[in-house]
C-alpha cells in the first residue's frame, strides 16, 4: 500500500518539474516583475499624492485589478476550473485556509504606495520594501512555505542577501540622512516582509489551481475586501476623498498589479522564494534608476549613490545565482 502512494507522490512531483520554467527564463521575468514593482510604486504614490488619500488610491488600484481578473475569468474556463480545484483542496484540507491570505499581503503593500510612496521619495520607500522582501525571503525558504518547499541556504544566497541590503543601503544612504521620515520607513519595511509571504503562498495556490488567472484573482479578492474595509472605516473618521485626478495613467496600477502577481506566482516555484525577492531587487533599483534619468520625481534627483547601488544588487544576483544547480538539488 505504501508503494503506489510514493509512485504517485514521485509522478506529480516529476509532472510539476516538468511543467517549471526554465531557471534563467524565470529570473528574467522576476527582475521585470521588479521593475513592475518599482512603476506600481511611482503610479500609486502619484495617485494618493494626488487624492490626498492612500486609502482611496490603493481601493482604485486594487479594485481595479479585480475587475480586470473578473472579466479574464469569464473568458478562460481554465480560470474558473482553478477555482473548483483551489476549493477542493481547502475543504480537504490538502491547502490551508491561510495560503488564501496572500492579497492580505498585496494589500498592504499597495496601501504603503498610496501612503508612504511619496512623501519618502521611490528610492527611501524601495529600501525598506527590499530590506523586508530579503529577510521575509530567506524565512520563507528556510521553513518550506513557497511551492518548492524548503530549499538549502548556501552562503552564496546568504552572501547575495546581505549584499542586496547593502546595495540598497548605499542606493539612499544621502537621502536618509538627516531625514525626519524615518518613522515612516516601518510600513513599506513591514509591507516588504509581505512580499516575500504573498509570493510563497501565491506560488501555492497556483500550483493547486494549475492557473495563474485562479492565483492572482484570489489574492486581489482578498485584499481589495480588505482595503474597502479599510478605506470605509477611514473615511466615516476623517471623510472620504471624491476629488479624482483626470490623468489616466494614474489608475494603470492595478493592471500592473495583475501582471507582477501572476508573474511571481508563475515562477516562484523555479526561482525560491529567496532568489525571486533578489531579482525583484535588481529590477527595482533598475527601473528606480531608468525613471530618475527619464522623469525624476522633484526633490529627489539621481546621485551616485543610486548608480553604485544598482550595480551592487545585480552583482548580488549573480552571486546568490551561482550555486544554483549544485549536486543533488538540481531540482529542489
Amino acid at each position: 500500500m505504501t508503494q503506489p502512494r510514493a509512485r504517485t507522490r514521485t509522478d506529480a512531483s516529476a509532472a510539476l518539474a516538468a511543467s517549471a520554467a526554465p531557471v534563467w527564463l524565470a529570473l528574467i521575468v522576476s527582475v521585470l516583475i521588479g521593475a513592475l514593482y518599482a512603476v506600481q510604486s511611482r503610479v500609486n504614490g502619484e495617485l494618493g499624492h494626488q487624492i490626498g488619500n492612500g486609502f482611496t488610491a490603493a481601493v482604485i488600484s486594487f479594485g481595479s485589478g479585480l475587475i480586470i481578473l473578473s472579466l479574464g475569468l469569464i473568458v478562460f474556463r481554465r480560470g474558473r476550473r482553478g477555482l473548483q480545484l483551489v476549493a477542493r483542496a481547502v475543504s480537504a484540507k490538502h491547502l490551508s485556509w491561510w495560503h488564501l491570505s496572500g492579497g492580505l499581503a498585496g494589500a498592504l503593500f499597495v496601501l504603503s504606495q498610496g501612503l508612504v510612496a511619496a512623501p519618502l521619495g521611490i528610492a527611501m520607500f524601495t529600501v525598506a520594501v527590499v530590506a523586508g522582501q530579503t529577510v521575509s525571503g530567506v524565512l520563507m525558504d528556510r521553513f518550506g512555505i513557497g511551492p518548492g518547499g524548503r530549499r538549502p541556504l548556501h552562503a552564496s544566497k546568504i552572501v547575495g542577501a546581505l549584499l542586496a541590503l547593502i546595495a540598497v543601503a548605499v542606493t539612499v544612504s544621502g537621502e536618509l540622512r538627516g531625514s525626519d521620515a524615518l518613522w515612516l520607513l516601518g510600513l513599506p519595511l513591514i509591507a516588504g516582509i509581505g512580499q516575500g509571504w504573498q509570493q510563497a503562498v501565491n506560488g501555492q495556490v497556483r500550483v493547486t489551481a494549475q492557473s495563474a488567472l485562479t492565483a492572482t484573482f484570489l489574492n486581489f479578492l482578498t485584499g481589495t475586501i480588505a482595503l474597502v474595509l479599510a478605506a470605509l472605516v477611514q473615511g466615516l473618521l476623517v471623510g472620504f476623498a471624491l476629488d479624482l485626478p483626470a490623468n489616466p495613467w494614474l489608475y494603470t496600477g492595478g493592471l500592473i498589479g495583475c501582471i507582477f502577481i501572476a508573474g511571481a506566482a508563475l515562477v516562484v516555484r523555479t526561482t525560491g522564494v529567496l532568489m525571486l525577492g533578489l531579482c525583484i531587487v535588481a529590477g527595482q533599483l533598475v527601473c528606480a534608476l531608468a525613471l530618475d534619468l527619464l522623469a525624476p520625481t522633484p526633490g529627489h534627483p539621481l546621485g551616485l549613490t543610486t548608480i553604485v547601488g544598482t550595480a551592487l544588487a545585480l552583482v548580488a544576483v549573480v552571486i546568490a545565482a551561482v550555486r544554483w544547480r549544485h549536486p543533488g538539488h538540481a531540482r529542489p
